[in-house]
């Protein structure tokens, strides 16, 4: 199958950020499985992000959330009238940010002008773009709609998680900025397309495995596509 030519994406606008928000684990769900994706906006006007995240943010399971490639989660704004829009009820947890469990919410930044390996300034702290976020069953919970992790996959309205390559602190209305794309055509709208709908497109698959930038995690899962030429299940995680 020949692989589909792809264009530089646009670049994405600034974005101020005054608030970022952190949670620690609660009881979710009907079994109370430990979850930290309820989170709220944090204290003051100035807040600590490390290698591994924003300081006062705590997660309950680190083996699929947390660490160097999951540092902090960026959730668009832009999304929320959309699921307003698109729901098939009325969902009490979009009446306020941070919905999604993410860390920061912006506007004008979106899954379709941000790319794999973007790097932002952001106050003292530069981030830079590992991975999409991979939606899981905890959405379900949250919303009280039994398929909202499928509906998340499928629109590609996923958000993103940034490493973190200098410390340092952020304060109310800094502003989100572009400093480096290594990578222009790696949108992650592309990416999200690649792995969830174009499945099987193992060339670009592996095209994708060799982006240095990539989360070593989405890497794995690329080369086992590429190896195995079949798609793993997602039932597990989309709570099927």
């Amino acid at each position: 199958m020949a692989m589909m030519v792809q264009s530089a994406v646009g670049m994405p606008p600034p974005g101020t950020v005054d608030v970022m928000f952190g949670g620690v684990p609660a009881p979710l769900g009907p079994k109370g499985v430990p979850s930290a994706i309820r989170k709220s906006a944090l204290p003051g006007e100035s807040w600590s992000i490390s290698a591994t995240g924003l300081v006062d943010d705590r997660q309950a399971d680190l083996t699929v959330h947390g660490g160097p490639d999951k540092a902090i989660h960026h959730y668009p704004f832009d999304h929320y009238a959309l699921w307003g829009a698109d729901l098939p009820q009325p969902a009490p947890a979009l009446e306020r940010v941070p919905a999604f469990g993410e860390n920061i919410s912006t506007v004008g930044i979106t899954e379709a002008n941000v790319c794999i390996g973007d790097v932002f300034r952001l106050g003292a702290v530069t981030l830079q773009v590992s991975q999409g976020r991979q939606p899981c069953w905890k959405l379900n919970a949250l919303f009280g709609i039994d398929d909202m992790a499928v509906r998340v996959q499928k629109t590609g309205r996923t958000g993103w998680y940034y490493r973190v390559l200098e410390t340092g602190a952020v304060r109310k209305g800094d502003v989100l900025t572009l400093i480096e794309r290594p990578q222009p055509t790696w949108s992650l709208a592309r990416i999200g397309q690649l792995l969830y709908t174009r499945t099987t497109a193992f060339d670009e698959l592996a095209q994708l495995a060799e982006v240095p930038e990539l989360a070593n995690g989405w890497r794995k899962l690329a080369q086992r596509r590429v190896a195995t030429r079949s798609v793993e299940s997602w039932d597990a995680r989309l709570g099927k």
